[in-house]
């Protein structure tokens, strides 16, 4: 692990989209900001306080756009003192919760498809310290026509470095008298199909038990014509937590998720809801609300055909993935300081 901090104080204020000059301006500035772009928008961006990853979608106050040529800034607000940057790797990553401030918050940002993306994923719940400081975050990607000609990367601002295989972290301190809390917007529920269960935990499955008989995954959902933009969902202690199908392979047998599946967990297809866009839209919370940090999926996205349409104030980057403390998809994550 890395860090590095400076003593200037960070201002509350929402998140941007912003041209190149305008981010560069405020970096220089000694503002502490996470920060999402394209690739090639981010290596143009100067060093500092800031912590970075790549993708290309987001939500603005004009609604959803997709912008090569343009970054989202996202301003942390922070007590006097310094927030501190970290990187990660998959040997240091499970210590991330036990640098959390004493009271704040951590905003961490893992490059998809990568080893610390499924580290993080499989072992986040068990880190030591997590829960007791709320953490959110999101998983970098890559535009969609980019897959397979461009790795999804984090970025560390005060070196400028591009990582394929490191987490960013920014830990933010808060005076006293204030609270950092996370929200989650999830459009899905358990639907009423049979109960599914897996032998091992990850990204590729093979089999599945449904309602304990064990058959092929990919089979069984071209079989049963299932609605993959439909995830899995499992109940979590009480809250509900998405995986959402990446790609179903029929002639290998295989089905890549965008998240572990679990095998001491029972997951059931998401049921049904109504028009993507208007469930989205009519779940958002009220628009007075103000928030410190958002993002949402590129499934919600692209599945929502979000590209123009407006989503309140709740603007960000769109992602391969959402932390709310651990990773969820297909679920919008909004940090609220209270």
């Amino acid at each position: 692990m890395s860090m590095t901090s400076t003593g200037d104080r960070i201002s509350a204020i929402n998140g941007q989209l912003m041209s190149i000059a305008e981010a560069s301006q405020l970096i220089l500035a000694g503002a502490g900001v996470s920060v999402a772009g394209d690739e090639e928008a981010l290596k143009q961006l100067p060093k500092g306080l800031w912590i970075g990853g790549t993708i290309p979608y987001f939500m603005t106050d004009e609604g959803g756009v997709c912008r090569r040529d343009q970054v989202f800034v996202n301003p942390l607000p922070s007590a006097s003192g310094d927030p501190g940057l970290c990187t990660y790797d998959v040997g240091s990553i499970h210590s991330l919760c036990l640098d959390a401030p004493t009271n704040g918050f951590t905003v961490l940002i893992v490059p998809a498809f990568s080893e610390i993306h499924q580290t993080f994923a499989h072992d986040a719940p068990e880190f030591d310290g997590m829960y007791m400081q709320p953490l959110v975050g999101w998983v970098a990607g890559a535009h969609l026509d980019d897959l397979g000609s461009r790795t999804p990367k984090t970025v560390f601002g005060p070196t400028g470095e591009f990582l394929e295989d490191q987490a960013v972290a920014m830990h933010v301190a808060l005076d006293m008298d204030k609270a950092a809390s996370i929200e989650t917007v999830n459009l899905f529920s358990p639907g009423a199909g049979p109960a599914l269960r897996f032998r091992e935990s990850g990204f590729v499955v093979t089999e599945v038990e449904v309602d304990g008989k064990l058959t092929n995954f990919a089979h069984y959902l071209k079989e049963m014509q299932i609605d993959t933009r439909l995830p899995l969902v499992a109940d979590y202690c009480g809250a509900f937590i998405n995986v959402s199908v990446q790609e179903v392979d029929v002639e290998q047998g295989l089905v890549k998720l965008y998240a572990p599946v679990f095998p001491e967990l029972e997951y059931r297809i998401a049921g049904s809801i109504p028009p993507y866009a208007e469930a989205i839209k009519n779940a958002i919370p009220d628009d007075s609300l103000e928030t410190a940090f958002c993002c949402n999926c590129i499934l919600n996205y692209l599945y929502g055909e979000l590209e123009g349409q407006k989503t309140g104030r709740m603007v960000g980057p769109m992602t391969f993935g959402e932390i709310a403390y651990q990773l969820v998809n297909q679920t919008m994550v909004y940090l609220r300081i209270d």
